[in-house]
Order: C-alpha cells, then structure tokens, then sequence
C-alpha cells in the first residue's frame, strides 16, 4: 500500500523545515508528500525545495486564498492508496504512520489523538480528544466537531465522495470526517501522535473559549453543511442504484 501526505501551505516558512523533517523520518516511510504552496510570500518554497527529496511534490504559486480550497487541490493529485493529512506547522510522532497505517486495514478514516503545542514547541494541553470528548458519532461530531485533519488518514475510497469540497463548507475536516461517519464507520486511535501547534495565525479555534464565531454563524454553518452532505448523500444513494441496473 502506498502512503500520499498532503500540505497546504501558505507562508509557513517559521515551522515547515520541522513538519517535513518529521514526516521523511517515519518509521514507516511514506511514498510521496504532495504540497499545494497558496503563493506564499515568505521562505516556505525555498525551505521545501532545500530538501531536494523526490518524494516531495510541490505544486507552487497557487491562487486560492483559502486552505480549505488548497488542500482540495493537493488531495486531488494524490496517487497513494492512504492518504493523511498534515498541517504546515506541527509536528508527526516518529511511528505515526507505522500505527495508523495498521488501523486502515480494517478501517477507512482513522483519527489519532495528540497533545497541543504553543509556538515554541511547549506542550499546553496533553491531549487534543479530551479537549474535544472525541468520539464517534454523526450528530456529536455535527454539534461539536473532533475531526481535526492533522489527525486524520483515510482511504482513498473515500476521496470520490469528499471530493469536490463544497463551496460553502466552513471546515474541511468536518466534512471530511461527517462524510466518513455517513459511508463507514471511523475508528478513533488513542495513541498520540501529532504535536498540533497554537499559534497566532492559526485559523480554527482550539475550543470554545478561543472560538469568536457567533452564535449565528455557528447554528448557520452547521445548517448549511448539514443540507450539503443531505445533498452528497442522496446524489452517491442514487447512482448507485443506476449502476447496478
């Protein structure tokens, strides 16, 4: 089985020598990491092409001014028939991939639990499932979202169902992890292993304390992608039907 990351990046220069480091030195080595660079505008390009690794793919001056759209497109160039997905500035446990890799022989969406980092790699919170009460379910995960994509790894069977991202979705892992939750049946591994790092420029709030939303935006969002996987949903239901005639 082959293994694809995928990155996207965007001024990520401060931390991203540290993320490749991490994901190249696995104790089981992935095959290709595919990074969707959204134009940025610091050293992130130069540090990512520093590493001179065939495994790396960087597709560079990308225009999309979201992360959500970004990671759309590195997910489509993926070719590995598990793919896991990284942020630009944390940090993978050695043996991350070895675990999880184990977990999708039985499973299509695996998500590891992980300990919370501040900028300068202090670990301030020992795990990201307690902060979250990570569990399965559809509705719990729709009320109080637990996929966190850093976290996540999948099989590439789902990616015709994921893909394309709605243009209206808020949060990617969400309806990742909701798709996941509709189609199969998640598994959510104990084992820590990603450093997830909090810092000023990151863009989804940690709990509800570090959550500026309003309260209509947040009954909104989740209406809104709610009517979307209903939509997706039914879509894949009546296809399927029209494949087997």
């Amino acid at each position: 089985m082959t293994i694809s990351v995928c990155i996207p990046t965007y001024n990520g220069g401060q931390f991203i020598k540290e993320q490749l480091d991490s994901i190249l030195n696995q104790t089981r080595a992935v095959d290709e990491i595919i990074i969707s660079d959204d134009s940025s505008t610091d050293q992130t390009v130069e540090i990512i092409n520093s590493f001179a690794d065939p495994r790396i793919k960087l597709f560079e001056k990308q225009q999309f001014s979201s992360p959500i759209f970004n990671l759309e497109f590195a997910l489509k160039q993926a070719s590995g028939d598990y793919i896991f997905l990284a942020d630009q500035d944390d940090v993978w446990m050695p043996d991350k991939v070895e675990i999880l890799v184990k977990e999708l022989t039985t499973s299509k969406l695996v998500i590891s639990d992980g300990v919370v980092i501040n900028q300068q790699g202090k670990e301030i919170a020992s795990s990201i499932f307690e902060i979250f009460n990570s569990r399965q379910g559809f509705c719990k995960n729709l009320l109080k979202n637990a996929y966190m994509g850093c976290c996540i790894a999948f099989h590439k069977d789902l990616l015709p169902i994921v893909l394309p991202f709605p243009k209206k979705i808020a949060m990617h892992d969400l309806w990742i992890g909701l798709n996941a939750e509709l189609f199969t049946k998640p598994v959510f591994c104990q084992a820590k292993l990603v450093k997830y790092r909090r810092h000023d420029f990151n863009k989804t709030p940690l709990d509800a304390k570090t959550n500026t939303n309003s309260l209509f935006y947040k009954i909104s969002f989740r209406i809104t992608i709610l009517l979307l996987l209903i939509a997706r949903f039914t879509n894949r239901k009546i296809e399927s039907l029209f494949s087997k005639r």
